[in-house]
């Protein structure tokens, strides 16, 4: 009797040893391979100043999110039309930064509604056709707060914007952007 209370104990001990195993197992399992996670890091602002001033630069390891990806971020006080924002494709190619990065860029199709934080805005992806573009495509990206906007410039060495474009505005979400805009928007 003492001898199957015994085994029995030692069941249940290596039982509960076994499910602490598979948990911590679980717990602590790497992602797969293809789950990438953006790791953003800020460069310097490679553009001279103009009448918008600068903004911030971050940049994103192929390794970390895919592909390599430029992001140029920057506010425009009082440059947005405080009633509609950034309300149609019009919009976003007047007042997105595409000309930062090349002079020459084609519109690859019809903008998209997006939203960040609390603001609203619109995104669409550009063609860069001038002599050296620094990419092969980008994404603007505008978003405001009643009469002031953020412009977000996304450059990357390829023409499948649609995979970074999640990233991006993930990255727009975060608080590392959010507290620069309310700090730079006032708010």
């Amino acid at each position: 009797m003492r001898t199957a209370r015994n085994l029995l104990a030692a069941a249940a001990v290596a039982a509960v040893a076994l499910g602490c195993v598979v948990a911590a197992v679980a717990l602590f399992a790497r992602a797969p391979a293809d789950a990438v996670r953006p790791v953003w890091t800020e460069v310097q602002w490679p553009f001279p100043a103009d009448p918008w001033g600068r903004g911030r630069a971050f940049h994103c390891r192929a390794a970390d999110c895919g592909t390599d990806i430029d992001l140029y971020v920057r506010a425009k006080l009082g440059g947005c039309n405080c009633v509609t924002g950034i309300a149609d494709d019009e919009a976003l190619d007047r007042m997105g930064d595409i000309d930062l990065v090349t002079r020459e860029s084609l519109p690859r199709g019809a903008g998209r509604p997006v939203a960040v934080a609390w603001m609203n805005g619109r995104s669409r992806t550009y063609a860069l056709t001038g002599p050296n573009p620094p990419g092969k495509t980008a994404l603007s990206v505008a978003f405001n707060d009643r009469c002031d906007m953020v412009v977000a410039t996304a450059v990357v060495p390829h023409d499948r914007t649609d995979a970074i474009e999640p990233k991006v505005i993930a990255f727009l979400n975060s608080e590392t952007v959010l507290d620069w805009t309310r700090r730079t928007l006032g708010i």
